[in-house]
């Protein structure tokens, strides 16, 4: 008796990597219950479409994507966080069969099974016990929490997500152990806020191995670190306790990388934003860890033209720049964001005044980026291999996550390969990039 053709879905996943997890866990269940990944929309039984609703540009990247898996294909499930407020998708795309908010697995595995009923085999349908991983084998993120506490006057992304949500310990480490024996090099933390990791579970304790671990940011890194892989802290606010982290970069037990979303740094601006965790003594907490770590490398994002952002707010935040020495930063022009509580600040800052900051801050931030970047020529480097080429391969070191980051440029007497750690003299500099040679065999 011939075997019936599994059932095809195609996939598209947009935004941030907090997404991108929610779209390999419903791949994963997906694949478990026989349905096959097809690369093009006319070549599926059916699409789903992961949206981000952030920011309007990334709705409107969402809704350019619904509308070409609806002329591709015709039949369209809708998830992620622009599914939260249905109501310009319904409007749009009234055809879709189903629109469904963040993380609501279930509800998305429900449309599909009404759609395109599974056709399951289990005796040839296997799935790895890490699960489906959309990124490349030799690094993965790992989400610990879901949703934010914080109340950030731009953002809506509690209204989207819900409050802080943690994972315990032990479920985490699970995951993650679970990586590293697939294959995993490089885990990447991430969440809305990483450093509130388990306030919601009152950093309640699970059994992890021989041990009771507790939900709590630091512990968790500390145990990550045992591992055996790079650990990569993202998301991170700069609460006190974060401070108790840096022994464990020091020490390396994980990566010497720290992501904070600074936002800003003038205090009127800031007040404005309403961010979390007090930013009036930043400088000398990052000389601080820059004393116990040397190694560390900040990265950060900013915006500019806030409302009632000043020239002299924007002065303040060059000045700050010039001392803080961020090593890797992002910047956005700000968009009002349907929803959002800035929108009623008013003083709003010109299109044409907010590119002309962008362009001032990200000039300024090369020439840091380049100064910092030249310390490193001369010195050894650990580098994990991303891409292979002829003669050149391209990789990133410690201070360098994928895709936000900088890129090592390496020659090599030998061939290298996809998820390799080696070492690499750094030969030159350039304003975000190293360039230089695998150091012996």
């Amino acid at each position: 008796m011939q075997q019936a053709a599994a059932p095809k879905v195609s996939f598209v996943s947009l935004g941030c990597p907090k997404a991108l997890v929610d779209s390999e866990r419903i791949i994963t269940r997906l694949r478990a219950e026989g349905y096959e990944l097809a690369r093009k929309h006319d070549g599926a039984d059916l699409v789903i479409v992961n949206t981000c609703g952030f920011l309007d540009s990334a709705k409107q990247e969402s809704l350019t994507a619904i509308g070409e898996a609806m002329a591709e294909n015709g039949k369209v499930i809708v998830t992620g966080c622009m599914g939260a407020e249905p109501e310009q998708i319904e409007t749009a795309y009234p055809g879709v069969l189903s629109i469904t908010g963040p993380q609501q697995y279930e509800s998305v595995l429900e449309a599909v099974h009404r759609a395109l009923p599974p056709a399951h085999n289990p005796h040839l349908d296997l799935v790895p016990p890490q699960g489906i991983k959309l990124t490349p084998r030799h690094y993965a993120y790992l989400k610990i929490s879901e949703g934010c506490n914080n109340r950030c006057s731009f953002c809506i992304i509690p209204k989207l997500r819900g409050d802080l949500v943690s994972r315990p310990a032990a479920d985490v480490l699970r995951e993650a152990e679970r990586l590293v024996t697939a294959g995993v090099k490089e885990l990447l933390v991430i969440s809305q806020d990483t450093s509130a990791y388990g306030v919601d579970l009152r950093y309640a304790a699970s059994r992890w191995q021989d041990r009771e671990v507790r939900a709590k940011f630091v512990d968790l890194a500390r145990e990550l670190g045992e591992l055996g892989a790079w650990v990569r802290l993202h998301y991170v606010y700069p609460y006190p306790h974060v401070d108790e982290v840096i022994g464990l970069m020091a020490d390396g037990k994980v990566l010497p990388y720290l992501d904070i979303p600074f936002q800003h740094a003038s205090p009127d601006v800031l007040k404005a934003m309403k961010r979390p965790a007090a930013q009036d003594r930043t400088l000398e907490r990052i000389a601080r860890w820059r004393a116990q770590c040397p190694e560390l490398t900040l990265r950060s994002t900013f915006i500019v033209g806030f409302p009632g952002e000043t020239d002299h707010d924007f002065q303040h935040l060059l000045d700050w720049l010039g001392e803080a020495e961020i090593d890797r930063l992002g910047c956005f022009k700000y968009e009002p964001v349907a929803g959002a509580a800035s929108n009623a600040l008013g003083h709003a800052v010109s299109d044409e005044l907010k590119q002309a900051r962008y362009d001032a801050l990200m000039a300024h931030q090369q020439q840091i980026s380049a100064r910092r970047l030249k310390r490193k020529v001369g010195t050894r480097q650990q580098v994990i291999i991303d891409e292979v080429g002829p003669t050149v391969a391209k990789g990133r070191s410690k201070a360098d996550a994928p895709d936000i980051d900088g890129t090592v440029y390496l020659s090599s007497r030998r061939p290298l390969r996809v998820g390799e750690i080696v070492t690499a003299k750094i030969e030159r500099a350039d304003a975000y990039d190293l360039h230089g040679s695998v150091a012996g065999f």
